[in-house]
């Protein structure tokens, strides 16, 4: 089937987002079946609105540098499709001769795309849609793992490490901290924190995951014995964390198109300020709290290798996929092997991972729920990249 792609970006970046819109478009410059290579500006709403741009004039030298570029070189949005929006959609493709449609994207991105496929199918128009996996948050059903994962696994794991020889070294000031990171309904991106941890007494602490809920009464008992143990207590939590009554941490009440909540909107709070307001109040000790939305997302520097490989080579997939007249698909990343790492790329239906989060299985999560397993270690150690090593002084006293 001879005809135009179209390619766009969704939902938040990520730092190796990029490198798959890269090998998306030199996938689709390799075959015979696509003919003209457009990418639609800030997503599915801006090819509506007919913001679509040739990259097929684009230099070499800019594809190229898409793959350690930060951020979405497209533009992004967060819209939500509605049925109305099908036959304008539909509209445009066959204005535009699409025949190829791509987008790199989380759950609710693959969500759109499985409508648009289907729709289109239902009505007669040939459409080959494929979904190029995409989430720092790591919970996409359907793949071992995300692009983008391991790289905002690492900057949150270094952050954590470094953070907390600081917080180490000023816990006569300060006898706590909490660091909250991005992740609704799943901790994987929390959890990674415990992977650069040496010793018991090393950052963090302790770890909260929305997996696990949480009691106040036990929060107070953790962070009181860590620092009876170590003289103070760094804490990780995911943003979406919950009471035992199911009750936000952040106590959101707002949500967003996707019926996702919103953290921190409407008058709420965050999940780590309303931590740090509780064990202030209970143990009167002063304490900091640090939160980091955007950055994880785009954080180039600190962006693995294996990550920045694998995003390429999912859109190079993608393309392979789609010219194979696969459709209705994610692509998909299988391990085959920890050690050797050895994984395989394969397809997964759209409707098996459309508007679904992939919770952390119960293994990968310590019994006291507060900390991960070695069963997770294992999984994340291969994907994630080497930390640095720090010293310490032996503290001899002067005799």
């Amino acid at each position: 089937m001879k005809g135009n792609a179209i390619l766009g970006q969704s939902g938040g970046p990520t730092s190796v987002i990029n490198s798959s819109l890269c090998g998306l478009i030199q996938g689709c410059q390799k075959v015979d079946e696509i003919e003209n290579i457009y990418g639609m500006r800030y997503g599915i709403e801006g090819f509506m609105n007919d913001e679509i741009i040739d990259l097929g004039k684009e230099s070499d030298e800019v594809i190229n540098g898409l793959k350690t570029t930060p951020a979405s070189a497209l533009g992004s949005c967060r819209y939500k499709v509605q049925d109305s929006d099908f036959p304008l959609i539909l509209e445009k493709f066959k204005q535009y001769n699409i025949r190829y449609y791509f987008l790199i994207g989380g759950n609710d991105t693959m969500d759109t795309i499985n409508r648009i496929e289907k729709y289109c199918r239902e009505q007669g128009y040939e459409l080959n849609g494929v979904g190029v996996p995409k989430t720092v948050d790591n919970d996409l059903f359907g793949t071992d793992h995300t692009p983008g994962f391991a790289s905002a696994a690492r900057y949150i794991a270094l952050s954590v490490q470094q953070s907390g020889r600081l917080a180490r070294d000023m816990q006569r000031v300060d006898k706590y901290v909490i660091h909250q990171t991005v992740g609704r309904e799943a901790g994987w991106l929390a959890a990674a924190s415990a992977i650069s941890k040496e010793k018991a007494e090393d950052a963090p602490h302790l770890i909260y995951m929305p997996e696990a809920k949480l009691n106040k009464e036990k929060v107070i008992s953790d962070v009181k014995n860590c620092i009876e143990k170590y003289g103070w207590v760094s804490i990780v939590c995911g943003e979406g964390i919950l009471w035992e009554d199911d009750t936000p941490v952040s106590a959101s009440a707002t949500t967003d198109k996707f019926s996702n909540i919103e953290f921190g909107a409407m008058g709420g709070s965050s999940a780590a300020m309303n931590l740090h307001k509780l064990i202030s109040s209970e143990t009167e000790y002063r304490g900091e709290f640090q939160i980091c939305e955007s950055l994880p997302m785009c954080a180039i520097d600190r962006a693995v290798d294996i990550d920045l490989k694998e995003a390429y080579e999912c859109g190079h997939k993608a393309v392979e996929f789609a010219t194979q007249n696969q459709s209705g698909v994610m692509v998909c990343i299988n391990r085959v092997s920890n050690d050797p790492y050895q994984c395989k790329l394969e397809a997964v239906a759209l409707e098996d991972v459309a508007v679904k989060a992939k919770p952390m299985p119960s293994e990968y999560i310590n019994e006291q729920g507060n900390g991960v397993t070695d069963a997770f270690i294992s999984y994340l150690k291969p994907i994630i990249g080497d930390f640095p090593k720090y010293v310490s002084f032996s503290n001899i006293p002067v005799k």
